[in-house]
């Protein structure tokens, strides 16, 4: 199957609380390399045809300034947490500019908390200027396109949350797991390049721990892997990234990958 070429930028690489983390004055969080300041995890994806984002978390609107989106096509959501889906309102500007609702695709688990946290959204007397917004439900085990992309749904768990990852081609993303059954690692097998989630080295009851990702890695046998999704705890970046093993490597805010 051919797939269109895609470029992949890392709106985001931190955890739920960011780097630096309010009020924290360790040695992460004051650090002044760039590659150590985090906005919540989240991507852009943008082929010949299509530009979407996986997630929007509370840094939605920074990140679409930084990195100047003027057009954005979707929204995919991988799970329902704040720090996942809190941006969403912000999605009314390209409401305003395109003229158009804004297509977000996710679960009905996911659907279901957006609209009871966006319940003015979907409200039927919507006020002047809330977002627009076509809710467009994902089976975890059918996948869908989007414009020219096919995304397929890629189930993982988040301690005993189902959450999805999604592949794009050769490209895989996976955040907020630490458990993957053997039906996902067969549909990210063959992937070329890999994103998932490592939080720091101690153990934690939902997120990998940077040992665990990159065991899952070699296991998939998958040439090149990001890990994101990362806390303060994980280590200033030039340390972590100069310990790990070849085509294993840390990704950072505004990294930037073509497929």
């Amino acid at each position: 199957m051919s797939y269109p070429p895609i470029h992949i930028t890392f709106l985001g690489t931190g955890t739920s609380s960011g780097v630096p983390m309010i009020a924290c004055d360790c040695v992460v969080c004051r650090s002044a390399d760039p590659k150590d300041q985090r906005l919540r995890s989240s991507i852009l994806v943008q082929s010949p045809e299509t530009t979407l984002v996986v997630d929007t978390g509370p840094d939605f609107r920074c990140q679409m300034l930084r990195q100047s989106v003027k057009q954005l096509d979707a929204v995919l959501l991988t799970h329902s947490h704040k720090d996942h889906i809190a941006g969403l309102d912000e999605v009314r500007a390209y409401n305003f500019f395109q003229q158009k609702p804004m297509e977000v695709f996710a679960t009905e688990a996911t659907i279901d908390r957006v609209k009871m946290e966006f319940d003015y959204a979907f409200s039927e007397h919507r006020m002047v200027g809330v977002p627009s917004i076509n809710l467009n439900y994902i089976n975890e085990h059918i996948p869908f396109t989007t414009g020219d992309l096919r995304v397929d749904p890629i189930p993982v768990w988040h301690m005993r949350m189902p959450v999805l990852g999604f592949r794009f081609g050769r490209f895989t993303y996976i955040t907020d797991a630490n458990r993957i059954d053997k039906a996902s690692k067969d549909k990210i097998s063959g992937s070329e390049v890999l994103v998932l989630n490592a939080l720091r080295h101690e153990p934690h009851i939902s997120h990998f721990t940077l040992k665990e990702a990159i065991a899952l890695a070699d296991e998939l046998e998958i040439p090149q892997v990001y890990f994101t999704h990362i806390s303060h705890q994980m280590g200033l970046h030039q340390d972590i990234e100069a310990s790990l093993p070849p085509g294993r490597n840390l990704a950072f805010d505004n990294l930037s990958i073509i497929l």
